[in-house]
C-alpha cells in the first residue's frame, strides 16, 4: 500500500470531503455540517499519494472521545484504509486526553462493526429507529472502547 499521510482538514478541503461523503453514504453529512465541524471538532484528512482518500471527525470532551464520522473513498474500501484511519483517530483522541471512545453506526453496517470490534470496541446500547433508511428507519448501535490498552 502506498504511504498514507494525515493532516488537519481545512476549509478548502470541504468540496472533496462532501463529494466523498456523498458517494460513501446513503445519508451523508452536508457542507454546512462540515463547516461547523471545522470550528467545533478535530477533523482530519487521509491522503494517499497526495489524493484525498478519507477523512474523520472526532470530538473530545474531558476524558471522552466520540468518533462522529469516518469515511473512506468507496472505490478503495476493503484495503485497510478505514482501519488505519480509525487507529490514527483513536491515537489523536488519546493525545487530547481521552481515556475512552464512543461511536455509533448503522446496525446494517456489519463491515464497519467488525473493524470496530477488532480495535476493542464493544456494543453497549442500541438506539431504535435512529437513522433514516431507504425504507423507514434503522437502528443505531452504540459502541465504546478504552483507549491506551
Amino acid at each position: 500500500m502506498d504511504e498514507l499521510s494525515y493532516r488537519p482538514m481545512q476549509p478548502q478541503d470541504l468540496a472533496k470531503v462532501v463529494a466523498l461523503e456523498q458517494q460513501a453514504f446513503s445519508h451523508p453529512w452536508s457542507l454546512s455540517l462540515y463547516h461547523d465541524a471545522l470550528t467545533s471538532y478535530h477533523c482530519w484528512v487521509l491522503e494517499q499519494q497526495q489524493q484525498h482518500v478519507g477523512h474523520g471527525v472526532i470530538q473530545v470532551i474531558l476524558d471522552e472521545a466520540h468518533l462522529l464520522n469516518i469515511a473512506v473513498d468507496k472505490r478503495l474500501q476493503g484495503q485497510g484504509l478505514g482501519s488505519q484511519l480509525l487507529a490514527f483517530l483513536m491515537q489523536q483522541a488519546e493525545q487530547l486526553g481521552a481515556t475512552q471512545c464512543f461511536l455509533e453506526l448503522r446496525a446494517s453496517n456489519q463491515a464497519a462493526y467488525h473493524v470496530y470490534e477488532s480495535y476493542g470496541f464493544n456494543e453497549i446500547a442500541r438506539r431504535k429507529n435512529y437513522y433514516p433508511a431507504e425504507q423507514g428507519m434503522e437502528d443505531a448501535l452504540i459502541m465504546a472502547c478504552l483507549l491506551g490498552d
